[in-house]
């Protein structure tokens, strides 16, 4: 089926590049324009992730459905993951000595070998080999885009559950539980258990990323694609969102109205964006290739933002086509094996 999804998802990882330029060049997120147009209530990054988690929550839904076996489903999901994500951690490796400034010989540093095992587990990550970007305006982090991977991967267990109900309306049901439960903590907990920290992941970023996640699986268990007058609703709910922004409650709102907003967009064809996904699904690659790209060429040539959001850009989707074509789309062909 045509639809948006493919085009949303590219222009979201380039949201992630685009606002991981302004910290990793030395700059403010605050000096983001739409950050400041909107009073604080929007940052790019935000955007970004909160829209690769709806679609995701969407999408995984109907792949669940599309499971025959609950090892199938999560086979597909391991393949999605892992494969380009071990990569990216085997090349950080291999080419940070090129990087490197450090008393003690790269071979010699533990940090080293730790580095792709810890991260490639997820829910322990490693941000940082001693002495690689030490002295960059964002100092001592090689790929700070993987901390969001392990709260997808737990969204993609969870929703895993769902499987073993079959009957629709106990489903609905659930999945409609769910998200109101972690609506409603996001919105009235968090002050009080934001900051905890469990099994690598801390409640704040689990409950925001999460709601949306679960908002766009609702929206598939509640085959929002079968609605007519979907650009009528599109219209009406962008217009709502202007009013959440100019009375200062999108943050209270946003896991309902962006949630619509992305999926209803998602799902309107407009030619010729419905026909992006010819070159491939790029996002991936682009979003776990971008920040060791930035902190490359901060290292190299310390190049201010818009100069830095220019070039990271363009070599981001470079190597989100190669890993997409060369990994990620090959990886494919065993989804069946299960």
């Amino acid at each position: 089926m045509k639809n948006n999804f493919d085009f949303l998802r590219l222009i979201f990882a380039l949201f992630v590049v685009i606002a991981h330029s302004y910290p990793l060049s030395g700059n403010l997120i605050s000096n983001q324009w739409i950050y400041q147009v909107t009073n604080g209530q929007i940052e790019l990054s935000n955007i970004g992730l909160n829209g690769f988690f709806i679609i995701s929550g969407y999408l995984i839904f109907q792949s669940l459905e599309r499971s025959k076996t609950i090892v199938s489903y999560l086979w597909k999901r391991v393949l999605r993951l892992f494969p380009a994500l071990f990569v990216v951690l085997l090349l950080t490796v291999f080419l940070a000595p090129l990087v490197y400034e450090s008393t003690t010989p790269y071979m010699q540093n533990k940090e080293v070998f730790s580095y792709l095992p810890r991260n490639l587990l997820l829910y322990d990550l490693q941000y940082h080999i001693k002495g690689v970007f030490d002295q960059n305006p964002y100092p001592s982090a090689i790929n700070g885009s993987l901390w969001t991977i392990c709260y997808e991967f737990s969204m993609y267990l969870l929703l895993g559950l769902l499987f073993f109900i079959k009957n629709d309306k106990v489903r609905f049901a659930l999945v409609l539980f769910a998200f109101l439960f972690m609506f409603l903590g996001y919105n009235f907990l968090m002050e009080k258990y934001g900051a905890i920290y469990r099994f690598g992941m801390q409640v704040l970023p689990f409950f925001n990323l999460g709601t949306f996640f679960v908002a766009g699986a609702f929206l598939g268990v509640a085959k929002v694609e079968t609605i007519k007058h979907k650009v009528g609703l599109l219209f009406v709910v962008f217009l709502v969102i202007l009013v959440a922004l100019h009375f200062n409650v999108y943050d209270a709102t946003k896991h309902v109205l962006l949630s619509l907003f992305v999926v209803l967009f998602g799902l309107i064809a407009l030619y010729p964006i419905s026909k992006i996904n010819v070159i491939g699904d790029l996002s991936y690659g682009i979003y776990i290739y971008g920040f060791p790209i930035q902190q490359t060429l901060m290292y190299y040539f310390k190049l201010n933002t818009n100069t830095l959001i220019l070039f990271s850009v363009l070599i981001a989707m470079l190597f989100g086509y190669l890993s997409w074509h060369l990994i990620e789309k090959r990886m494919l062909v065993f989804k069946n094996k299960f």
